[in-house]
């Protein structure tokens, strides 16, 4: 990791702040520090590579923060928030977050889910991921240059894959992010699009499996092949 990579933290605590800033300096990050949403936003012009922000801020909520950074930005994110809310995760996530954690946190955690981040934005690159084409206009995912057919709910649970490449997300997740019709939410749901989804793509390239299981913790699409 480049030891130049410049972090922003923004983050209304002091005792907080020093905290992940001293860990930061220590792992060869330059951190910048915020504790408005005013300050942050003042801050963009330094580059940052990646924003740590807190969900609370006392002059705005994080969230309109992220809402607001997107329409300029596409710098990575993670959230900070002390409520465990699985609205408030699912929310961030529709608002382009990368990563949240639930206050509070090992700051070593921390540090390691930015590497994890910044990993997965250095490596998503057109050069590097020509396996998969979106053609969200058309409503169409090209694999390997052929076109996939896919039911809505296949199709959606891809483009979420395909565009937070290396996350793994819940049933939940996937189901809060994915599902429109209620009657059709139910855990068992998600598995049956995840086995129909590598069946359709081990039409095409039976030597690969590019969906990623984890045991307990659920599904996404793998880094690398």
């Amino acid at each position: 990791m480049n030891s130049a990579r410049t972090i922003l933290v923004t983050e209304d605590e002091p005792g907080i702040i020093d905290t992940i800033r001293m860990v930061l300096e220590s792992e060869g990050f330059r951190a910048l520090t915020a504790m408005t949403s005013k300050d942050c936003f003042a801050l963009m012009s330094e580059s940052p590579d990646l924003l740590v922000l807190d969900v609370g801020l006392p002059d705005s909520n994080g969230f309109e923060v992220l809402k607001e950074l997107r329409k300029k930005y596409s710098i990575p994110v993670i959230l900070l928030t002390a409520r465990e809310s699985e609205l408030d995760k699912v929310l961030g996530l529709e608002l382009g977050a990368d990563d949240y954690m639930i206050k509070p946190f090992s700051p070593r955690e921390l540090v390691a889910r930015i590497r994890a981040v910044l990993r997965r934005y250095d490596g998503n690159t057109e050069e590097k991921f020509t396996d998969f084409v979106t053609d969200e206009e058309r409503k169409l995912i090209y694999y390997h240059g052929k076109s996939l057919s896919l039911t809505p709910y296949e199709y959606k649970t891809l483009v979420l894959f395909i565009k937070r490449r290396g996350k793994i997300f819940t049933r939940e997740e996937i189901m809060d992010l994915v599902w429109t019709e209620p009657e059709d939410s139910f855990d068992r749901a998600v598995d049956t699009v995840i086995k129909n989804l590598r069946a359709r793509l081990k039409e095409i390239r039976p030597d690969l499996d590019p969906i990623e299981t984890r045991r307990g913790q659920g599904y996404g699409l793998k880094e690398s092949l």
